[in-house]
């Protein structure tokens, strides 16, 4: 069994009109940072903010409401919005399988869509072992994340679209978990353009794909930011077809998936989830894979908690210089916190946060250390806020997380 060139013709065919055609867009702000031409593909724009939901509906599209008791899926993410948004539009009773530890928002954004929502299982291996029994206990279709022929030419749609609105691409960046989407897109491309690349991106914590087709012993395991392509085994359907037609895999660290994500939204302006990223992280630390090729990545979904959002960006902040934590050593006196306000603010900077440390500091008794978050325009910006502290006779350090 296998995926071929036609299938994915054919999904467009059925999907088209119901699913967002996103847009392939340049991006000048990327494209000078890494130093070719980046083109994004927005999935995060589709329904449910993922590319799931192209499989998802032409996989439902083949199933007569009729004869079938409903369907069942295991996701704790994208996959099961996208399944329940189409079955309640093709009339399908849908029940979705998460792990009982699934954010509460994915089950309240799956069960938005119709679907019944059951919470089984610790981890996602427990939960689709529970599905399977689930399915053949009721007789629900089980529509499998992507390791289906349906599901992958479904997926293989946003290459279509990206060689449609851009034939002159040499390169595109693919997010790899399962394999549904880079074996889609790659049947889809190759068969259009043979001498186009295209590259995997893989977590490093979840290299499932690339150690399937090294021959190497499975090792993924652990939290990762890119939890859409956290899968500890590749399919058995999108496996060959990755081996046959993918040019090359990148495997990708957390810092480096947690950059990608902070820079989308500061230079691109786009709120992408880990996995999404990735494609831009690949870039990003192999650019000799891309120097002077025009290179279209794949933005799989914009499915990332607000929480963790507004931390990733955070740190962001502090790796760039933006905001920094400084402790300040002052006398035990009034007026003391106010003479730093005013050398701080005549400086420029903005106090964030402030704590007074006295009690538990080795510090002499008549005087006391201020931990100091300060918002600056650049690092170069802190450096000066540091030294007007020093000249104002204030020492002051800055204070990394080793500090207590």
């Amino acid at each position: 069994m296998t995926v071929s060139a036609d299938d994915v013709a054919a999904a467009a065919r059925t999907i088209a009109g119901q699913v967002v055609a996103t847009p392939l867009v340049p991006s000048a702000a990327l494209s000078e940072i890494a130093g070719t031409q980046l083109l994004l593909k927005l999935e995060n724009l589709q329904h449910t903010g993922s590319f799931k939901a192209r499989g998802a509906l032409n996989k439902l599209s083949s199933l007569n409401p009729e004869v079938t008791h409903g369907i069942v899926a295991c996701s704790a993410g994208n996959h099961a919005q996208g399944v329940a948004f189409f079955a309640a539009r093709q009339g399908f009773a849908a029940t979705i399988v998460m792990p009982r530890g699934t954010p509460f928002t994915k089950v309240e954004r799956t069960e938005a869509h119709g679907a019944t929502v059951v919470l089984e299982g610790d981890t996602l291996a427990e939960a689709e072992t529970f599905t399977h029994a689930l399915a053949q206990r009721e007789g629900l279709v089980f529509v499998h994340p992507y390791d289906d022929p349906l599901i992958v030419a479904g997926q293989g749609t946003v290459g279509i679209e990206m060689l449609d609105a851009a034939p002159d691409l040499d390169a595109i960046v693919v997010p790899i978990g399962g394999g549904g989407l880079i074996a889609g897109i790659a049947t889809a491309v190759k068969a259009r353009r043979p001498e186009i690349r295209v590259v995997g991106v893989e977590a490093a914590l979840y290299p499932s794909m690339s150690e399937a087709l090294g021959g190497r012993p499975a090792t993924s395991g652990g939290t990762t930011l890119a939890e859409g392509i956290a899968v500890k085994n590749p399919g058995r359907l999108t496996q060959p077809i990755t081996e046959a037609l993918v040019d090359e895999i990148v495997v990708l660290d957390e810092p480096a998936i947690e950059s990608a994500v902070e820079l989308l939204a500061e230079a691109a302006h786009l709120v992408v989830e880990g996995a999404g990223a990735t494609a831009l992280g690949a870039v990003l630390a192999r650019p000799e894979l891309f120097a002077g090729r025009r290179t279209g990545l794949v933005i799989s979904g914009g499915n990332i908690d607000m929480r963790l959002l507004a931390t990733v960006l955070l740190r962001g902040m502090v790796r760039g210089g933006q905001m920094i934590r400084l402790r300040v050593q002052i006398a035990d006196a009034p007026g003391s916190l106010a003479r730093v306000g005013r050398v701080i603010g005549d400086a420029g900077g903005n106090v964030v946060d402030i704590v007074h440390q006295r009690m538990f500091y080795n510090v002499p008794v008549k005087q006391a250390d201020l931990d100091v978050v300060i918002e600056t325009r650049n690092a170069a910006h802190g450096l000066a806020i540091r030294q007007a502290l020093d000249a104002a006779g204030l020492p002051t350090r800055v204070l990394d997380d080793s500090d207590a």
